[in-house]
């Protein structure tokens, strides 16, 4: 992974600077952690501030003349770096290339609505008040547009595909609408298919709560020992919507508590569980430096929803956790048994919450989205007029139309602190996950009887070498095609082939 001599000192010089972006970066994201989590509300302001001036330090060190210098003269030298230097210096000018695309006043600007917008949303979502929300969101879609715009010039292709590209680097809607049309197309059909299936079936015997948050909070903890999760160097916490950050040597995850489900936590915890240990098993040697960051977020649901989606909810580790969580909340009954637990964490039901829903109706939220955002940055789409569109796409999409915006438009904080572009990954992400699990237990039987014990690594073993240790150095489809051996790329038989096994073989 290292040069048998050593780099020019132009490139040395950027590794210097990209590892002190990373570590203003790391700062960033533990305050934006702190906020999420335990700040208190009066807080929100004086933190927005700390985070919007972080934000502009970040984006001076990039936008800096020198730098940008210190990046054509590497480049033009880069005969003298080994593979991981100069794929580390094409990460480095992508993202060179999104931060000068925007003046500095529009970059402050965007934070401080993003900012703005997610805190009053915190309280909007639960009072059901879109009219609060909407001026709020409408100047940070706004913002969004413009930088978008700014950013599309600078790369040469359309203001979306920029924003695609913020969290997937090279994605582009031109690779998403082929796999998004054939799951729109196969999924209506799919669902009702299974929903039959499902009414024909002895009915699932619903555990009897509450079950207390205290304990579901030991029975998560466990579970995420199991998968593998270093509570030595990271922790679990609450916040108003499940995710994960941190860095390798300090990985925080959060979740929420309904003491009326245990499922819907436990599932969080393990799906950002996922996400935690790729981040914790990224190339060592190129911490803090673009190439040793994590490919992009559909590489990372990817992660995560293997963990949750293709492994926990599976028969072979339902088997072995149903006990645990029977005695977690001291059940007794049929309603614990590891079929009926299993049942119960793959039902497939029409539900309106995307955080909530099952593996076979979450790509049709996820549809619903990625369409109506990119309406709203087209301009096609006026944000007063979200909760209509969101309504009518639901009941297109999904066959159920919300009651109200708090479970409809107002459900998620992506558009909110300005993350548009960031909801295709989600099932690009399941697709991959799909195509890695399959790869992965087809290289070693040992995997599935593992996991039935709760042994997670021989999983691992497959995992680490085959996805996490690559970092950035290799885009998304060759790490695909050489893990799964077939070069297909992104396949969404695959994904397919998955649902139809689980759910109507």
């Amino acid at each position: 992974m290292t040069c048998s001599s050593r780099p020019p000192e132009v490139y040395q010089d950027l590794e210097r600077r990209f590892r002190r972006l990373a570590l203003i970066g790391d700062a960033s994201g533990f305050l934006a952690w702190d906020r999420a989590a335990i700040m208190p509300k009066g807080g929100a302001e004086s933190r927005a501030e700390q985070l919007t001036e972080l934000g502009l330090i970040r984006h001076e060190i990039m936008t800096d003349a020198t730098l940008g210098e210190a990046l054509d003269a590497a480049e033009a030298g880069n005969d003298a770096l080994d593979p991981w230097q100069r794929a580390n210096l094409v990460a480095m000018r992508r993202k060179w290339r999104h931060a000068n695309a925007v003046p500095a006043a529009l970059h402050e600007a965007l934070s401080r609505a993003g900012l703005a917008c997610e805190m009053a949303w915190r309280e909007a979502r639960p009072d059901n008040d879109f009219a609060t929300i909407r001026p709020l969101l409408e100047t940070v879609i706004e913002r969004v547009r413009e930088t978008a715009s700014l950013k599309g010039e600078a790369f040469g292709c359309t203001p979306y595909d920029a924003l695609l590209d913020q969290f997937e680097p090279g994605l582009r809607a031109a690779d998403i609408d082929p796999v998004f049309d054939d799951l729109a197309a196969f999924l209506p059909d799919f669902i009702d298919d299974v929903l039959i299936r499902q009414g024909q079936a002895p009915a699932i015997i619903e555990p009897t709560g509450p079950f207390p948050e205290a304990r579901q909070r030991t029975l998560g903890e466990g579970l995420m020992k199991r998968v593998g999760f270093p509570f030595d160097s990271g922790r679990l916490d609450v916040s108003h919507h499940p995710f994960s950050g941190g860095t390798p040597d300090d990985l925080r995850i959060t979740t929420r508590y309904d003491e009326a489900d245990f499922t819907s936590s436990l599932m969080a915890v393990l799906h950002e569980t996922g996400h935690a240990l790729y981040e914790c098993n990224l190339p060592a040697a190129y911490r803090h430096q673009p190439v040793g960051e994590a490919l992009g977020m559909a590489m990372h649901e990817s992660q995560s929803l293997l963990i949750e989606m293709q492994v926990c909810r599976g028969r072979a580790f339902i088997g072995f956790a149903a006990p645990l969580m029977r005695a977690a909340f001291d059940g007794a009954g049929p309603a614990w048994d590891a079929d009926n637990i299993h049942r119960l964490t793959t039902r497939v039901r029409r539900g309106l919450i995307r955080v909530d829903s099952d593996e076979v109706t979450y790509p049709a939220h996820i549809i619903l989205r990625t369409r109506l955002e990119r309406a709203l940055i087209a301009g096609d789409l006026a944000v007063a007029d979200l909760p209509g569109a969101w309504a009518e796409a639901m009941a297109d999409l999904v066959g159920i139309v919300p009651p109200d915006d708090r479970d409809g438009c107002l459900q998620d904080i992506h558009w909110m602190d300005g993350a548009v572009g960031y909801f295709p990954t989600y099932t690009l992400g399941a697709i991959m996950a799909a195509q890695l699990y399959q790869a992965a237990r087809a290289a070693d039987a040992e995997i599935e009887p593992a996991i039935g014990r709760g042994d997670f690594a021989p999983l691992y073993r497959w995992l680490i070498p085959h996805v996490h240790a690559h970092g950035s150095s290799l885009g998304g489809e060759t790490i695909l095609t050489r893990a799964t051996g077939r070069g297909l790329g992104l396949d969404p038989d695959a994904f397919k082939a998955h649902l139809k096994t689980r759910y109507l073989g």
